[in-house]
Order: structure tokens, then C-alpha cells, then sequence
């Protein structure tokens, strides 16, 4: 299911397919536990398209419409702490390692 057939829609319509699609999910799973599955990757399937239908839902709530990523405008906030927790932990990583290698000769 593609992102444009979910925004032509209704609320109500999403709200049921997710509803559907998280049985038949709960189903497999059961079975998948007692038995081989057909398709094993119809569990994957079926999980990424309650997010699509879910992400829209919540681009509607929002009322973003889904004309601008809204990953990208939080991506430099998460980018900025990211790259500092990753350069302090390169910086610890790097002593750390000198350390023991001065201990150890």
C-alpha cells in the first residue's frame, strides 16, 4: 500500500484498516510461534504498512499534509546533540585506549 492510495482515505477507512492489519499481524505472530509460516515476510509487510497508515493519521492531526518531511526539520536538533555525544565518547575512547596501552608495555 503506497503512501498516496492511504491519503485518498478517509479517517475512518485508516482507522480500520490498522485495526485489521494489527489482527491479522497478532494472528500470524500466534502462528509463527506454533508453526512455519507461508510468508514469513507478510509479518514485515504487514508491520511497515500500519506505519504508513498511522503516519498519515498523525500528518492529518498535525495538518502538515505530508508536502514537508518533518524528519528533516527535527534532524538537526537530534544531529547536533548526536555529534556531540559521539565526539565525547570518541574523545573517552581514545584516552581510554592510550591508557591501557601505556599500562600495558
Amino acid at each position: 500500500m503506497q503512501a498516496s492510495e492511504i491519503r485518498e482515505m478517509s479517517d475512518q477507512d485508516i482507522r480500520a484498516r490498522v485495526a485489521e492489519l494489527e489482527e491479522e499481524r497478532f494472528r500470524l505472530k500466534f502462528r509463527s510461534a506454533t508453526e512455519t509460516l507461508e510468508d514469513p515476510l507478510r509479518l514485515r509487510f504487514i508491520r511497515k504498512d500500519v506505519a504508513r497508515l498511522k503516519t498519515v493519521l498523525r500528518e492529518r492531526e498535525l495538518g502538515t499534509g505530508g508536502a514537508a518531511p518533518v524528519v528533516a526539520a527535527e534532524g538537526g536538533k537530534a544531529g547536533a546533540r548526536g555529534g556531540k555525544s559521539a565526539t565525547k565518547g570518541a574523545a573517552r575512547g581514545g584516552k581510554a585506549a592510550t591508557k591501557r596501552r601505556g599500562a600495558s608495555r
